[in-house]
């Protein structure tokens, strides 16, 4: 089923989750384990990430810098086949721009339509400093919304290549939102554009950047009513639970940490976990208040934190199906 079904169909809000494939070399148990403790939340959907090349340095043994690269972390479909056909829940994997071509994300989506997966989330992606060669018979996705549009060309029977009596596809097509702008946005309006542009090119609903501050998904979801944005706007949280969060998190995703929820970790940082949860109990409570679809966790690998939220919540767990 679709995602924009599931939230159609359903009474409740629903909670949603994602997670992240194994490291190359990793076993699946891990995942396993993870679905698993998230079962009795009976999720409609489970979002996969998707990871290209990245360049590190790796300081030798007299004193040298090597740049070296690390390969693409794999499995996000085999994944995404094992979470539809075990768990019977409908995954939503990433499909991102940066590090896959035009023909590599074509052929990754003909392989989810044979799966039966029909969803997918096309976003841009993080520059890791290793810009993948493109071979000259190849071409790329610059931005989401070049990808969107392709995932749109095949719901039409569009390839790359001309073919004969091609069959569409049918995807229904998720996309990043920033409640605090994305970095190189130079406003927030600016940024509320682009984002209808790729609404405009086909994509049937949001999910948001994690945030600590309700106050900026509140004002984000207005700007985009305001601005002709109608599809289902889901926010995404994380729990913060180690004092580390405080500068990692910022640095990474571009984002602001409450000077309330600072200063209590700062007053107790070996509390930090049941203070981030506690902050995350608050948030979502709030956020149901104001009549969200869902909640979107990002868990990655580690459920916890997050089944101590839902487990405080006043949420029934339900499924539209």
């Amino acid at each position: 089923m679709k995602v924009t079904e599931h939230y159609d169909k359903a009474k409740d809000p629903l909670i949603s989750f994602e997670i992240i494939p194994p490291k190359r070399g990793g076993s699946v148990s891990r995942v396993f384990e993870t679905l698993d403790g998230l079962r009795k939340y009976r999720p409609p959907f489970i979002d996969v990430t998707s990871h290209a090349a990245e360049a590190y340095y790796e300081e030798m043994a007299d004193g040298a810098v090597k740049r070296r690269i690390r390969r693409k972390r794999p499995g996000t479909i085999g994944l995404c086949a094992a979470i539809k056909h075990r768990y019977n829940v409908d995954p939503v994997p990433h499909l991102i721009c940066k590090g896959f071509t035009k023909e590599e994300t074509e052929d990754a989506l003909i392989e989810l339509n044979y799966l039966g997966i029909q969803n997918v989330l096309a976003i841009r992606g993080d520059d890791h400093g290793y810009e993948k060669p493109v071979q000259k018979d190849r071409s790329i996705n610059e931005y989401a919304v070049d990808l969107v549009r392709q995932i749109r060309r095949m719901s039409k029977g569009v390839y790359l290549e001309e073919l004969i009596d091609a069959q569409p596809t049918d995807f229904c097509i998720g996309v990043g939102g920033y409640p605090e702008k994305h970095i190189q946005a130079p406003n927030l309006a600016f940024d509320i554009a682009r984002l209808k542009e790729k609404v405009d090119a086909g994509a049937d609903y949001i999910v948001t950047q994690m945030f600590f501050d309700n106050e900026y998904f509140f004002r984000f979801v207005e700007l985009c009513r305001d601005a002709g944005i109608l599809v289902p706007i889901v926010p995404g949280l994380k729990i913060l639970t180690t004092p580390r969060h405080l500068t990692m998190l910022p640095q990474t995703f571009h984002l602001t940490i409450p000077e309330a929820l600072t200063a209590e970790i700062g007053t107790s940082p070996e509390h930090a976990l049941d203070i981030g949860v506690e902050w995350a109990v608050k948030q979502c409570r709030e956020l149901l208040d104001y009549g969200v679809p869902g909640l979107h966790f990002y868990v990655m690998g580690n459920p916890d934190p997050a089944i101590r939220v839902i487990d405080q919540l006043d949420v029934i767990p339900a499924t539209s199906a």
